[in-house]
């Protein structure tokens, strides 16, 4: 065993002072504390994430209730009906307006007809287009006789007196056509197109 000539608790002493620890005991006071923060911090976010993760949980199990909730109420089948039962009552109404466009402009057709023919019984005036002296009937009446007895109105120009427009109608298919005489076509052409209408 060695024997030290110095008091050992006075080497000792000595030898720490030597070391100079002090600064060292400062860095591991400040780490140790800077240790403590971290993990306070860490705990407290933790707890935070905690906490939206439970009010997160809690908002899907209430709409996942909700879901299924609606997905038992809802009834497919009645869903499809009501929708064809929406197209048919589309399809009626659109068919009932074209059937009524279509009823317009026969009615359109037919109330110009009744005009013309209005314009030409007003035009013959009381006497019925025969002359107020004799009993004889002249070429003019006897043509518009003729026409009218085939469903064939015509129209005269009061300024030149000449045939205008002819209104023709077919009582066997219920229309009615007006055609323009402008006298730019040949006669046979008007014919031909009055035979074609009726």
């Amino acid at each position: 065993m060695v024997l030290f000539d110095e008091d050992p608790v006075t080497l000792i002493s000595e030898t720490t002072a030597q070391f100079h620890i002090a600064p060292d005991r400062d860095s591991l006071t400040r780490i140790t504390g800077s240790l403590a923060t971290l993990d306070a911090t860490r705990a407290q976010k933790l707890a935070g994430q905690s906490n939206t993760l439970k009010t997160l949980s809690r908002r899907l199990n209430s709409l996942q209730s909700q879901a299924s909730y609606e997905e038992e109420r809802h009834d497919a089948g009645q869903h499809a009906s009501e929708m064809l039962r929406m197209d048919t009552e589309k399809f009626r109404i659109a068919k009932g307006v074209s059937d009524v466009e279509v009823e317009g402009e026969r009615l359109s057709g037919e109330l110009a007809g009744l005009r013309a023919q209005l314009e030409g019984l007003e035009r013959e005036g009381s006497e019925g287009g025969r002359r107020v002296g004799g009993d004889a009937e002249d070429e003019v009446v006897l043509k518009l006789q003729f026409y009218r007895s085939l469903g064939i109105d015509v129209s005269q120009d009061s300024a030149t007196g000449d045939f205008h427009r002819a209104v023709i109608r077919n009582t066997t298919r219920g229309d009615v056509n007006v055609v323009n005489v402008d006298g730019k076509l040949s006669r046979s052409f008007y014919a031909n197109m009055f035979w074609d209408s009726l």
